[in-house]
């Protein structure tokens, strides 16, 4: 009987969690097509003019055009800084290699706004413009977290002896990478770049602190909120948001939770 009442609290618990984190974000989403201006319950109408109402907004689209060109350049460098810190620290045995691995993962332990004032400080200091460059310096540095640890994991569950073969049988190291270790980890490095992309186009303490004049959907945002305007336009871009975010997590998660082919090897 114990046994049988845990189980159902702790279903119970679990949902009422789901419904607490949840339950906001479907209003988000239903108040999107409320047909009035005015946020009441219940909704008196659906429509979908605000759609096309904030389509038509020339600040909207400037700002999710600079949070795309942001979003992809942070992740393409991410992809690049991240994949290779990941290949040394795995591949390669060196005085420190522990510290260099922690050194990497802190970004995203640390919380945003530190981080944001960190490199607000130093771009201050040395004398350098805020512009889109910095956002995607700032965005780079939590980015690569998440594919140096896509990629380690997967290198860690990487047969050495499937690289060590293919180098018997006289491939180059370019032909290893190309025909082994490639098709080995690319469903870890498309998982960390849709996880690296998810994270930068939300992320809104960092833009604010290293955008300058840089106007990102996140920041549009916060001042639509903070100053209580344009509510209606503020659901239908923080339902695009949540959407853009939603989707490459929900990939990412498909790719990395299922069964790949360093997993089928192991087993046998």
């Amino acid at each position: 009987m114990e046994g049988f009442l845990t189980k159902l609290a702790l279903r119970t618990w679990a949902v009422l969690i789901l419904l607490f984190l949840f339950i906001p974000i479907i209003l988000i989403l239903v108040y999107a097509f409320n047909s009035s201006n005015i946020e009441s319950w219940p909704l008196p109408g659906l429509s979908t003019k605000w759609f096309a109402a904030t389509w038509d907004d020339p600040e909207i689209r400037a700002a999710l055009e600079l949070s795309l060109r942001a979003g992809l350049t942070a992740t393409g460098l991410a992809l690049v800084l991240g994949s290779c810190a990941a290949f040394a620290v795995q591949r390669m045995t060196f005085f420190g290699r522990d510290v260099v691995s922690l050194l990497f993962v802190l970004p995203l332990a640390l919380p945003g706004i530190v981080t944001g004032m960190a490199l607000n400080s130093f771009f201050h200091f040395n004398g350098i413009t805020l512009s889109i460059w910095t956002i995607v310096v700032g965005h780079t540095t939590f980015c690569i977290v998440v594919v140096y640890n896509n990629v380690l994991a997967r290198l860690r569950r990487t047969q050495g002896s499937l690289i060590e073969a293919a180098m018997d049988l006289g491939a180059n190291g370019f032909q290893t990478f190309r025909d082994i270790t490639l098709p080995l980890i690319a469903t870890a490095v498309v998982a960390g770049a849709m996880l690296a992309f998810a994270l930068s186009f939300d992320e809104v303490i960092v833009t604010t602190l290293v955008a300058g004049a840089q106007n990102t959907l996140p920041l549009w945002i916060f001042g639509a909120v903070r100053l209580g305007q344009r509510l209606p336009e503020v659901n239908v871009v923080v339902s695009f948001v949540i959407l853009v975010t939603i989707v490459p997590v929900a990939i990412a998660a498909r790719l990395t939770g299922g069964s790949g082919v360093v997993r089928t090897q192991a087993e046998r």
